[in-house]
């Protein structure tokens, strides 16, 4: 019978994977971290030694509160900054007290301190940059995202914890960044557990505002535990953290870059719970748009790593599908889709 068994998978897979493929983006049209339109201009510019696009890109999205776009740009035009500094060097010197340039000076300071051995020493000192990107424009959530990174950096204390969430929420109730920041914080690996964790996450996603990626927490929550080397949460709060993901991606445009690192999590976890069928959608709807997060906490080469196991899913629904596909079912899936 094993051998049987290993046989009829082995002609599924051979029969099924290649059609698997349709919907699917090539190979060598998967990109990862695209920058959108707005962001990649800025990008260009400063690889050219220029700081005014990015300068002007981050001050509309203060001054249009457009807090997520602002902390997504932030995040990435430090990331290139941390390798190719002239451009921000330049603005620095050029405008000094600008909030734009504080706060991209905060967030590049706590990614390097974050990078060294002597971390919580190093992101200690930099405690004067996070008050001067935090004045600088009152309104701003994002220097709140920042200083709950940088404390968990610093070992703060869950009363301190509790005072620089307060302040980030005050200032946006609905913000990813500091929702998904605060997440960390009281995971399992941190300063938290699982069921902090998941509490905190289930609890966000119940008040978050329709279409909000805030209810994608439980998801990453349950990301968290299934890359953790223990654990004892049940299954079905697992699965309805995926169910609840699965209905915010449906709620995207196929390939939309702005959900893309949710859906990249929701099939990593999903891959997690052998929930194959579902991969596989989400894969389609995540098109050319891989992200690092979460591939780069599986292996130092994330593309490599999301095409790999996009070929994994696919010979996974093959062997389940069966050779001749009963009537009514889709790609062979069972009555639960799975």
């Amino acid at each position: 019978m094993p051998l049987l068994r290993a046989f009829v998978r082995t002609a599924r897979m051979i029969r099924h994977t290649p059609r698997l493929a349709d919907g699917l983006t090539p190979d060598d049209e998967v990109l990862l971290d695209v920058p959108d339109d707005r962001l990649g201009p800025a990008l260009v510019a400063a690889g050219r030694g220029e700081y005014g696009p990015a300068a002007k890109l981050l001050a509309t999205t203060r001054e249009a509160a457009e807090w997520e776009n602002r902390d997504r740009y932030a995040t990435r035009l430090a990331a290139f900054a941390r390798s190719r500094s002239e451009w921000f060097d330049d603005w620095l010197s050029a405008a000094p007290h600008d909030p734009d340039a504080l706060l991209l000076k905060a967030e590049l300071a706590v990614v390097r301190g974050w990078e060294s051995p002597a971390r919580a020493e190093l992101l200690r000192e930099v405690s004067p940059l996070l008050t001067a990107a935090a004045d600088a424009d009152p309104r701003d959530p994002v220097p709140w995202r920042i200083a709950l990174d940088h404390a968990r950096g610093t070992h703060a204390s869950h009363t301190e914890f509790e005072e620089l969430w307060a302040q980030a929420v005050r200032r946006s109730s609905y913000h990813y960044g500091c929702h998904a920041s605060a997440l960390m914080y009281l995971s399992a690996d941190w300063y938290g557990s699982h069921t902090e964790c998941f509490h905190f996450a289930e609890r966000a996603a119940a008040d978050a505002l329709p279409g909000s990626l805030i209810q994608a927490l439980p998801v990453r929550a349950a990301f968290a535990y299934l890359t953790s080397a223990a654990g004892n949460l049940p299954r079905e709060r697992l699965d309805q953290a995926a169910d609840l993901a699965i209905a915010l991606s449906g709620e995207y445009a196929a390939a939309d870059p702005w959900p893309a690192e949710v859906r990249n999590l929701l099939l990593a976890v999903l891959i997690r719970l052998e929930r194959w069928h579902d991969a596989l959608d989400q894969l389609r709807l995540i098109g050319p748009y891989a992200t690092s997060f979460p591939w780069d906490r599986l292996s130092d080469d994330p593309l490599g790593q999301f095409l790999e196991l996009r070929d994994g899913v696919r010979i996974e629904v093959a062997a389940r599908t069966p050779l001749r596909p009963r009537q009514g079912d889709a790609d062979g899936r069972g009555a639960d889709g799975r």
